[in-house]
Formats: C-alpha cells, sequence, structure tokens
C-alpha cells in the first residue's frame, strides 16, 4: 500500500456519436438578434460568431487536432479527491529543470503545444541544451479532461496545492512553475504556499492594484512609470467595463452552465469575448486553434466548471490576496494585455525579473512562445 497517487496513461478518444451531435446543434442554432451599428458594444457581434461557427460546422476537423494533442504523452491522477489530466513531456538533457506550466481561462493545455518543443529540447531549436526543462501541463482542475468539481473549495489556493503534490508524485523535489491568466492566480498561490522544492514562478500577470489607503496609494501612483499610469486609466479600464463575463461566472456559475452546456454557438461565443479582443480582433484569431479550445470545452462540458474557479477565487479571496509570496518570482509585461505595474505587485512579491515585451498579448503562451521561452529560461538559469 503507498499513499502516492497512482498515474494512468491517457489518451484523448472523443466518440463519434459526441462530434455527430455537435455538428447537428450547431446546425440547428437558434440566432438572436442584434441593434444594427452596435459592432462590439453590446457582446460579441453576431456576423463574428456566425462565422466562427460556421468554421466550427463545416472546415474544422477536430480528429486532427485531437491527434496533434495526442502526439505529447498524457496522464491522469488523483489528488485530494480530483482526478487530474496532464501532459508530462521529459528532456533528454542531463540536469534539465521540471516546470509546470498552468494555463488560464478560457485556454487549455493547447496553450503550450507551441513552447514544449522548444523547452524540453533546445538543442533541436537553436537553444543551449544546459537550459532544458521536463514539462508537465495540468489541465486546472474543472476544465478540459480534469474532473468536474467534487465538492466546493477548490479555489486557486487547493488548485496550488494539489498541483504541488503532483510534482512530488512525479519525483521532482526541485521545479519551477508558470502560468497566464487564471493560471497565473494559481502559480501567485504557489508562491504564497512556497512548498519545499519550488525556486520560482514566472508569471504574466499579477493583478496587483492600489493601496486602499489614499495617502499611500498616491506615494505609489507618484512612483509609477507614464506607460502604467497609461495603462492604469486605459486598458485596465477597458477590461473592466467589458468584463461581464467576470462578474457572473464569479456569481452565478451555475446559472450560466446550462447555456454552456446546452448550447455549442453559446459556449464558443462565450470564449470567443477574450479570445478575439472583445469581438474586434476576430480577423487575427487562429480560427482552428481557438476552435480546438472550444471543442475541449464543448465535449467535457466544462464552460460550468471552469466558471466555478472564478467563484471561489471571488468567494476566498485567492489569487489576489496581499500574502506574501516569497518565492522569487518573474513577470513578463505584454503591450496587448492587463499590464502588471510592478510598483503595486511588490508589495506582496519577491519580484526579481520584470520584462515588458514591444509585442504580445494575453494569449502570448500561444501567439509569442519564442519571447515566452527566451525568457522562461533566462529566469531560471540565474535561479541555479
Amino acid at each position: 500500500m503507498t499513499n502516492e497517487p497512482q498515474i494512468s496513461p491517457f489518451r484523448i478518444d472523443i466518440p463519434q456519436a459526441d462530434l455527430d451531435d455537435l455538428a447537428r446543434r450547431l446546425a440547428a442554432t437558434r440566432w438572436p438578434s442584434e441593434v444594427p451599428g452596435t459592432g462590439a458594444d453590446h457582446g460579441m457581434p453576431l456576423d463574428v460568431v456566425r462565422r466562427l461557427v460556421d468554421r466550427w460546422r463545416d472546415g474544422y476537423d477536430w480528429r486532427v487536432h485531437e491527434a496533434r494533442l495526442n502526439e505529447f504523452p498524457q496522464f491522469t491522477t488523483t489528488v485530494d479527491g480530483q482526478t487530474i489530466h496532464f501532459l508530462h513531456v521529459r528532456s533528454a538533457e542531463p540536469g534539465a529543470t521540471p516546470l509546470l506550466l498552468l494555463h488560464g481561462w478560457p485556454g487549455s493545455v493547447l496553450e503550450f503545444l507551441g513552447m514544449i518543443g522548444p523547452l524540453t529540447d533546445p538543442r533541436a531549436h537553436g537553444g543551449d541544451p544546459s537550459r532544458a526543462f521536463h514539462v508537465v501541463v495540468p489541465s486546472l482542475v474543472g476544465y478540459g479532461f480534469s474532473s468536474p468539481q467534487a465538492e466546493p473549495g477548490w479555489d486557486s489556493a487547493r488548485m496550488a496545492r494539489a498541483f504541488a503534490t503532483l510534482m512530488t508524485a512525479l519525483g521532482y523535489d526541485r521545479w519551477g512553475a508558470a502560468g497566464g491568466d487564471a493560471g497565473a492566480l494559481v502559480g501567485r498561490e504557489l508562491g504564497i504556499l512556497a512548498p519545499d522544492g519550488l525556486i520560482g514562478v514566472h508569471l504574466l500577470q499579477i493583478f496587483a492594484f492600489p493601496s486602499g489607503d489614499p495617502d499611500e496609494a498616491a506615494k505609489e501612483l507618484a512612483r509609477i512609470s507614464d506607460a502604467d499610469r497609461a495603462s492604469l486609466t486605459g486598458t485596465t479600464a477597458d477590461f473592466q467595463s467589458k468584463a461581464g463575463y467576470q462578474k457572473i461566472q464569479q456569481t452565478r456559475p451555475q446559472t450560466l452552465g446550462y447555456g454552456l452546456t446546452d448550447s455549442p454557438a453559446g459556449q464558443l461565443a462565450w470564449n470567443a469575448e477574450l479570445w478575439t479582443g472583445w469581438g474586434e480582433y476576430a480577423d487575427h484569431l487562429d480560427v482552428d486553434t481557438f476552435l480546438t479550445h472550444v471543442s475541449l470545452y464543448w465535449f467535457t462540458r466544462t464552460g460550468v466548471c471552469s466558471a466555478r474557479h472564478y467563484y471561489e477565487d471571488a468567494h476566498s479571496g485567492a489569487g489576489y490576496r496581499d500574502l506574501p509570496n516569497r518565492v522569487p518570482t518573474a513577470v513578463a509585461v505584454f503591450p496587448q494585455d492587463f499590464r502588471t505595474v510592478r510598483t503595486f505587485a511588490e508589495r506582496a512579491n519577491a519580484i526579481v525579473r520584470y520584462t515588458e515585451f514591444d509585442r504580445g498579448g494575453h494569449f502570448a503562451y500561444t501567439t509569442d512562445p519564442d519571447l515566452v521561452v527566451a525568457d522562461l529560461r533566462e529566469f531560471f538559469a540565474d535561479l541555479d
């Protein structure tokens, strides 16, 4: 007998009946009306969603993308009563650093497929073989092929504990973590938890804002850069004016879940908000990659489960707490994304690397993997 989690091989194999059901539902979509001339002001534009649904129904081939995902070794295990699905790709390079990669919402393990090769086999991708990684990519609890939450309480902090247990179960006694969006919340909670073996955390965002103390806030605002000040009044304010999805997922995820689970067009439109920049940048979208993410949510019925992550964090404060993260932390800042303001983030995080890039956005793992890979290599090399 052992208390160590048991690890089983896993392979994605969506039943043909599910593909046929999806095709029928897409063909029978009931479309809402739209106020002429409003564009994306009221939400996802009708013409954008129809175009994406048409591709999903008539041109997209799930089996091609399923096969690509299955090229990577996948496993499941049970931690704290939850089935956790994960990719695990070991490097052939001696001394490779184990690295936990944490995806966001509405993303999945698919976010990292363009990074796994360069991280695990830098020699084959023009990199320094001494900066190789063993890569572990879990589906967050309640996302993808990780099981729906068996009970309340699965916030970012509890996920962090579960993933620390997973890294131990895989035999890693010295490892790093990286995350973006929801994965950044879990990653920062790992820094707060500071489990044995965690050497550093690399994040795409730290969601930190001016102090609640008016005098202290005034001092902080006086110290920030012009770019940070512009972000607070521009990008951040713009996000908050449109992030209705966040408020609903934080408060009424179950009600939302009926529509997401019953209507593939509804799931697609809901996920498209962030992927298309509120519907305004749909022409720059890698459509089939986006549809693969949506398909993962649809086939696993995890639209509602992933929304519960927001509910749990909103009620526990996890992910946004000012508890100290004393683990060495790197922040990668991309121009088309929420901008981490270093002055605010340093209040509760041991930031040792802060990199501003001249391209890239919220889904940089997918759109600009070269930048992220290079930054990960530099950060963890400095921790050796």
